[in-house]
């Protein structure tokens, strides 16, 4: 049985090095506590112990080699002993949209070994509800010597387990992995009390205990709510387009009144969260998730949408320039990051609808992507990476993706004859001086 007595955590294992796992091990390691990294890739590991990083995250490569050279922070591949045990590896969804937990079991079953009578498991990974009542299915199983807990009872268990879901922002993950509230859910309530031992070592926010569903939930609850507003969004930049209304200005409008705030429309959704949580809650309750699923469905038919706006917007320059063909037809696309001022690619939008123009328009394809210094694997070879200066003055067709900053300076400055598909709304706060 274990005691209620704060015992301090001399070591923490963390299993997953990625966007999540990376920076939270980094931070902890900060805080002088030894930290135990696990990957199953090699060179994620072989990075990290040299003191370098294997993803872009602004000053996570500084806090990384602190924390390397000082001893803070080992890379290895095989899991050690410790007193808490962070899992924070991909939850993808398969092509039914029901989540893959293959990652998160085999993270439990490569720690079981090394469990010991009061340790802690936090589940971070975003998962469907009952995921970490699994985890505690899975390592009964292989610790028949330990007592586990579960929903009936409070005080027999020799491990704690909770869950507590990531929510912070890439580009800011460092400052908000400190700076935000957590919402932590034990599979009892002294399983989120240890919980919150751990995090109050690092985290300035708030922690907020519940019950490891709820806090299941509630992750795809924020991710959800976020969705459908973006949903409104894009389906209101399509009735717009067929009834020949600016929806930028009408948002503008419409968000005078004191109690409207429609969200921006863009070609879709990306990034490992809104894109993928949301189905979370659809597989497990298809019937009921109506308003959840259409939402989903409406922002995953957006990037079909923007390639048929560009197909047309091919139809109208070569109307203009009956000289040319279709073949000769340069298009550029503005981006290929999931969101403004990012390196990052995961679910976006921009990538797949400049993938779908690469596989069809016979024509030249400039891609201007400024944190990228190569393109993803499905473009080379069929697009070709530009500067911005050097693609707009070759460019007939333009296709507005992605807001990075350093596009603002050329947006006025489009020439005449170059037909533009604007996703984001940039010329309507920046018009064209040669339009």
């Amino acid at each position: 049985m274990l005691n209620d007595d704060p015992v301090p955590f001399l070591k923490v294992s963390v299993v997953g090095l990625g966007y999540i796992g990376l920076p939270t091990a980094a931070v902890l390691a900060s805080r002088k506590i030894q930290v135990s990294g696990v990957d199953v890739n090699e060179n994620v590991v072989e990075t990290i112990n040299s003191g370098n990083i294997h993803i872009v995250e602004p000053e996570l490569d500084i806090v990384v080699h602190a924390v390397v050279t000082e001893g803070l922070l080992q890379a290895t591949m095989v899991p050690q002993a410790a007193d808490a045990f962070l899992i924070a590896v991909p939850t993808p969804f398969q092509e039914n949209h029901h989540a893959d937990l293959s990652y998160v079991k085999s993270a439990c079953l490569a720690i079981a070994p090394v469990l010991k009578k009061g340790d802690l498991i936090i589940l971070e990974s975003t998962s469907p509800v009952g995921t970490t009542e699994k985890i505690t299915e899975w390592l009964s199983h292989e610790r028949q010597d330990l007592v586990f807990p579960n929903l009936q009872q409070n005080n027999t268990a020799d491990i704690y387990i909770a869950y507590c879901p990531e929510r912070v922002l890439p580009g800011h993950i460092l400052r908000e992995l400190v700076s935000n509230d957590r919402i932590i859910g034990g599979m009892t309530p002294r399983c989120a009390h240890r919980a919150v031992q751990l995090y109050k070592t690092f985290v300035d926010g708030e922690c907020f205990i519940t019950d490891a569903r709820t806090a299941e939930i509630c992750k795809l609850t924020e991710n959800s709510f976020r969705d459908v507003n973006i949903a409104f969004a894009n389906e209101l930049s399509i009735i717009c387009d067929k009834l020949n209304i600016n929806v930028w200005e009408l948002i503008t409008l419409a968000n005078r009144h004191p109690r409207v705030n429609i969200l921006q429309p863009g070609p879709g959704v990306g990034g490992h969260c809104i894109a993928v949580d949301p189905w979370f809650i659809v597989s497990q309750l298809p019937e009921e998730a109506r308003l959840i699923r259409t939402a989903r469905e409406v922002n995953d038919s957006k990037p079909a949408w923007v390639v048929e706006k560009v197909k047309q917007a091919v139809v109208d320059f070569l109307r203009e320039n009956p000289t040319k063909t279709v073949n000769e037809v340069t298009i550029t696309c503005l981006g290929l990051t999931f969101k403004e001022n990012i390196v990052d690619t995961r679910e976006s939008p921009a990538l797949k609808i400049a993938e779908e123009i690469a596989q069809n328009h016979g024509g030249p394809l400039f891609i201007v992507e400024p944190y990228l210094t190569y393109l993803p694997p499905s473009l080379q070879g069929i697009a070709e990476l530009k500067l911005i200066g050097d693609a707009i003055v070759e460019t007939d067709v333009l296709l507005i993706l992605v807001e990075h900053n350093v596009f603002y300076s050329i947006f006025s400055n489009i020439p005449k004859h170059c037909k533009v598909v604007d996703t984001r709304g940039v010329l309507f706060d920046h018009p064209r001086e040669n339009a």
